[in-house]
């Protein structure tokens, strides 16, 4: 059975192409393959499609998620096999459309089978100041750390609180992998953009987010209090936006490193998308011609 999947950084127009190809077969299912689409709390921020954009092709895994919860590679992974195994059941196309490159990455090539973390441990490592964890690693897992930036407090506490829970470091596990979609035809698709189109995006669509009331947004999800680590509240736009409701930084400002931290997560993307799926078809979503042939790559034997 096959499986279509649309890659590549935010704001390049990815979910326009994947109700695009729904609609150029008989039948099909768009599912969200983005981290800050699963979330409900996230409807404005993060550029989540609407009932008018979705042409009435059904879409899953968009915004099924509540912020209190942590959605994880291997929780959407779970998900998203299931909404695979469905619409195969049903004889449509299922429509993988994201950039989060963690959460393809497991579903297509499977997980590394890190064993439950204490919660004392992963409260303890949590707590730490990220210049601490960062040289507590550098003592229990110099392989891993050398590997890690030094601010890259997500990684660090990760590799950290796994060491000290299992003795082993998180290298070790990664050399492992276990689940992975499994005997599936999986057809994949990079929509490339110029950077400096990207560039420019960034800034132009969270003014238009402000303007729909991404605020208010932020505002809610500030108001529910939730606990420190949960992914919601690191999601892009989501940081500027609470500084500017605390008072600590103008509207202009939070945009502006909105923006900064969009086009960082862009080249994230590109590179991920260089690096994983160096054989799957690119393409510039504006190039009428390579459109035309996008639903007969992803449906012809």
């Amino acid at each position: 059975p096959r499986l279509a999947l649309i890659a590549g950084p935010t704001a390049s127009g990815k979910s326009d192409l994947a109700v695009r190809l729904a609609r150029s077969v008989p039948r099909a299912v768009v599912i969200n393959a983005d981290s800050a689409q699963i979330y409900g709390d996230l409807n404005v921020l993060s550029a989540r499609p609407t009932p008018a954009d979705m042409h009435d092709i059904p879409h899953r895994l968009f915004g099924t998620w509540d912020g209190a919860q942590t959605c994880s590679a291997a929780d959407w992974a779970a998900a998203a096999r299931a909404e695979i195994d469905a619409a195969h059941r049903v004889g449509a196309l299922p429509i993988l459309v994201g950039g989060t490159g963690m959460y393809l990455a497991t579903l297509i090539h499977g997980i590394a089978p890190v064993p439950a973390i204490d919660p004392v441990v992963r409260a303890t490592v949590r707590n730490l100041a990220t210049a601490e964890a960062a040289a507590a690693l550098v003592a229990e897992d110099p392989m891993l750390a050398a590997r890690l930036l030094a601010g890259d407090r997500q990684r660090i506490s990760r590799g950290l609180e796994v060491v000290r829970s299992t003795g082993r470091s998180l290298l070790h596990w990664q050399a492992t992998r276990v689940g992975g979609i499994g005997e599936v035809n999986v057809r994949g698709l990079v929509v490339d953009v110029p950077r400096a189109i990207l560039n420019a995006r960034a800034e132009t669509r969270l003014r238009q987010m402000v303007d729909a009331g991404a605020l208010a947004e932020v505002a809610a999800l500030v108001a529910r209090a939730l606990p420190a680590d949960r992914p919601v509240l690191r999601a892009l736009g989501v940081p500027e936006f609470t500084a500017v409701l605390a008072g600590a930084a103008s509207l202009d400002a939070a945009v502006a490193a909105a923006a900064t931290a969009t086009r960082q997560y862009q080249k994230r993307q590109l590179t991920w998308a260089r690096n994983q799926v160096a054989g799957w078809r690119r393409i510039d979503p504006v190039d009428a011609q390579a459109i035309s042939k996008v639903s007969e790559y992803f449906t012809v034997p």
